[in-house]
């Protein structure tokens, strides 16, 4: 559990052009479940499929943040439909906004998912 915050699993300590800090490592891009923050090489937003995220679908979370970097764009709307068919939920902002986010939501205790392009 993080003491700072008292939430369980990971969290987004910093943001930097380098990446997001989580605990003493900062990764340039990631993906998150409610127990585990791992590095991710994302394809093109434009590219996105769920083959791409299927770790985080085979978690069942409730809904998947997806932050598309510097700037708010929409993935594939293939992709969309696709964890709407698996019951996933999405929600789509730019990176800074997820990974804030993602700590609110995680204090709440919500049962979610994150995946975050890079901020550069």
């Amino acid at each position: 559990m993080d003491r700072d915050q008292g939430i369980a699993g990971p969290v987004v300590t910093g943001l930097s052009s380098a990446g997001f800090r989580i605990g003493e490592t900062v990764l340039p891009a990631l993906t998150m479940t409610v127990d585990a923050a791992q590095p991710w090489s994302p394809p093109p937003l434009s590219a996105l499929a769920p083959a791409d995220l299927q770790h985080l679908i085979d978690a069942r979370p409730e809904f998947i943040l997806l932050g598309t970097g510097v700037n708010l764009s929409h993935p594939p709307a293939a992709f969309s439909r696709a964890l709407n068919a698996a019951g996933i939920g999405l929600e789509v902002m730019d990176s800074r906004a997820a990974a804030r986010a993602w700590g609110v939501l995680r204090s709440e205790g919500r049962v979610i998912a994150a995946a975050l392009y890079p901020l550069s």
